[in-house]
């Protein structure tokens, strides 16, 4: 147990478990609206400054209940149990509260082993109404925020795109609706791409490439696939994404094939910025050759294009 909790702790408190393991941000406040939702107190925990190395980016969150169950990471796992101390003794006593562990902070036994520090504020949760608003706009596919003052002990939600970070006074934490793969073409290629990333929990959408309407639920945060060994049947995809801007696009076949679908979306009226849009050869290592190999390019080029999405 941290020092910061010597002669405080009493049977009131819990000894913390996690109730499961993860770290998706809608996950987290789920956990936290049914908490609320069914009578419990709950404490939204939030990584607000980081010194040095840290396991997780600013804005990292985890939840915990009155019971001691919590969900979420704000560090590797070497600091939740004791930030779910603190956690406890916070809604025990009704008042926020802001936590330091590693570098700068006088908890000499919690050390992180990446040798940096982090900041935690800690905020007993008043009202579901915040968090139920952001989990609605993703719902919807739409970004979201919350925005938490340390001086007024206030949450709120921020309905727009939030970068996260501090902005007078606050620090504010932008939430994106999950990746969505939208994986075009009946092949063995697409089949193991899409198992591969079903099992890595991506959204899965495998739409009528010919539909009028086919673009419709394409958003920033879809990734398009191309995986057909013809070109002219991606055509009707390509013209449909075109305005439609998702994080990525890439596309099956060769530098040659990737030569003559260049040329055909000339002919089209294509600029060559938006041709440059195009991964192709699709995925992070060439001449992947059977299809699961692929599968594990595509992916990883899909989730290195995400986190240059976040950083920009």
């Amino acid at each position: 147990m941290p020092h910061s909790l010597t002669g405080l702790a009493d049977e009131r408190l819990c000894t913390p478990q996690p109730a499961f393991l993860t770290d998706d941000s809608s996950e987290i406040l789920r956990f936290a609206v049914e908490a609320l939702m069914s009578g419990k107190d709950a404490a939204l925990v939030t990584l607000v400054a980081i010194r040095g190395g840290a396991a997780r980016s600013l804005g990292a969150q985890m939840v915990v209940r009155d019971d001691g169950q919590y969900c979420g990471f704000v560090s590797g796992g070497c600091v939740e149990a004791a930030a779910a101390f603190e956690a406890l003794e916070a809604i025990a006593s009704g008042r926020d509260r802001e936590v330091r562990y590693g570098q700068g902070s006088p908890w000499f036994d919690i050390v992180l082993p990446c040798g940096g520090g982090i900041t935690l504020t800690i905020h007993k949760l008043r009202s579901a109404q915040p968090l139920l608003a952001v989990l609605n706009r993703l719902e919807q596919r739409q970004p979201a925020g919350l925005r938490y003052v340390p001086r007024t002990q206030r949450l709120s939600c921020l309905p727009a795109l939030t970068r996260t970070g501090w902005h007078d006074g606050g620090i504010e934490i932008g939430y994106h609706p999950g990746v969505q793969l939208m994986i075009h073409g009946r092949s063995l290629e697409a089949q193991a791409t899409a198992e591969l990333a079903a099992a890595a929990g991506y959204d899965i959408v495998a739409p009528d490439p010919f539909s009028a309407h086919s673009a419709v639920a394409i958003d920033a945060d879809t990734a398009v696939i191309l995986l057909w060994h013809d070109l002219d049947r991606e055509l009707p995809v390509l013209q449909a994404v075109r305005d439609a801007r998702p994080f990525y696009i890439g596309a099956l076949g060769s530098q040659r094939t990737h030569g003559l679908r260049r040329q055909k979306l000339r002919d089209l009226g294509w600029h060559e910025e938006e041709i440059d849009r195009i991964r192709a050869p699709i995925g992070i290592f060439p001449k992947a050759r059977d299809a699961r190999s692929l599968a594990l390019s595509i992916l990883a080029d899909v989730a290195a294009a995400r986190l240059r999405q976040g950083e920009g």
